[in-house]
């Protein structure tokens, strides 16, 4: 699997969204460099991942399997891919940027003597990656001049999760030689952000708030138009500072990195800590009165305006033309 290998990371028994993103910016890496594109999924029982994969501009899906590798362990995992990879030695591998990712990655660079450059939000021709520092204040911009494979996390929201039909070249299975003495932890359930149910990652609408709606009792107002929109509602960070929203509405730095069809942000000024939870949303539009505000440098439509007088006229479009103006913005967002 010499070329670009993105190593797909399963959730619930299906491949999770952000690997589809890290599947994208496999291929965006393959067009800079002129490299083939292929995929890893690891398991005990692979054939459905492998089959999902399938079809996706992926061409050669290794079939990583092992009964000691579910549930999940970092142990099983390294131990499982550093094997592939010696045996494959893929140029670049590339992993979604997730708390599982986290866990194993870097002691798996390390195998093979390498690190693993984490969160990458750009891929420019070089290859040269960018990652984001001190919350977004700054930017650092990484070569890698070692032999060996170049090993990359992608930060959620980078890259566009989007499928292409293009059946793979083949799918393979590859069985690890892994001795069960070698798996030296017993793994608890799975790392869940939050319990009150808000998928804010994977939401394909979202309505968020900023603190230009200047107190709790106004948040209905934007409640409403979220409704309208069949979309979640979501935060900047004073809002659920100062507790008119619960934590796990936040986006920004220090919450959800989101990348929705559809991000329409009401009085939200745009500090650099909330565009970069927001800023891989396919259409974003910003609300706000002041016309120089840094949301609308990443808007692709701006409206300069009062936000109580446009969100409740725009609620009221959307209700009153379900079958017209209402229909098309909730397909277009889809």
């Amino acid at each position: 699997m010499s070329g670009v290998c993105v190593v797909m990371e399963e959730r619930e028994g299906r491949i999770s969204r952000i690997s589809w993103e890290a599947a994208a910016a496999g291929r965006w890496l393959g067009a800079l460099m002129n490299l083939p594109v292929g995929a890893a999924v690891v398991g005990s029982h692979t054939e459905t991942l492998a089959a999902e994969v399938a079809g996706n501009a992926l061409g050669k899906v290794a079939r990583v399997e092992h009964p000691l590798l579910a549930p999940y362990t970092a142990d099983g995992f390294s131990l499982a891919l550093e094997q592939l990879f010696r045996a494959e030695n893929p140029d670049f591998v590339v992993f979604p940027h997730t708390y599982q990712v986290r866990d194993y990655a870097p002691a798996l660079a390390a195998r093979l003597g390498q690190t693993l450059i984490g969160d990458v939000i750009a891929i420019e021709d070089g290859p040269v990656f960018t990652r984001q520092l001190l919350q977004g204040r700054l930017r650092g911009q990484y070569r890698h001049s070692a032999g060996g494979p170049c090993f990359l996390s992608v930060q959620a929201g980078a890259f566009r999760a989007e499928t292409a039909d293009i059946g793979p070249e083949e799918i393979v299975l590859f069985t690890p030689r892994i001795d069960s003495a070698r798996i030296r932890v017993k793994p608890g359930a799975p790392f869940r952000a939050s319990a009150q149910g808000v998928d804010l990652a994977s939401a394909q609408r979202i309505v968020s708030v900023g603190r230009g709606i200047k107190g709790v009792e106004n948040l209905p107002l934007v409640q409403e138009l979220a409704s309208a929109l069949g979309a979640e509602l979501a935060a900047s960070r004073p809002v659920c500072d100062n507790g008119w929203l619960p934590p796990d509405r936040q986006v920004g730095s220090s919450g959800h990195t989101v990348s929705p069809k559809l991000y329409l942000a009401v009085g939200i000024s745009g500090a650099i800590q909330h565009l970069v939870g927001m800023k891989g949303s396919r259409c974003i539009v910003a609300i706000d009165k002041n016309p120089d505000a840094p949301i609308f440098e990443v808007a692709d439509y701006g409206i300069v305006g009062d936000l109580f007088e446009l969100v409740p006229a725009l609620t009221e479009a959307l209700k009153a033309d379900s079958n017209g103006l209402g229909e098309s913005v909730q397909t277009d967002a889809r």
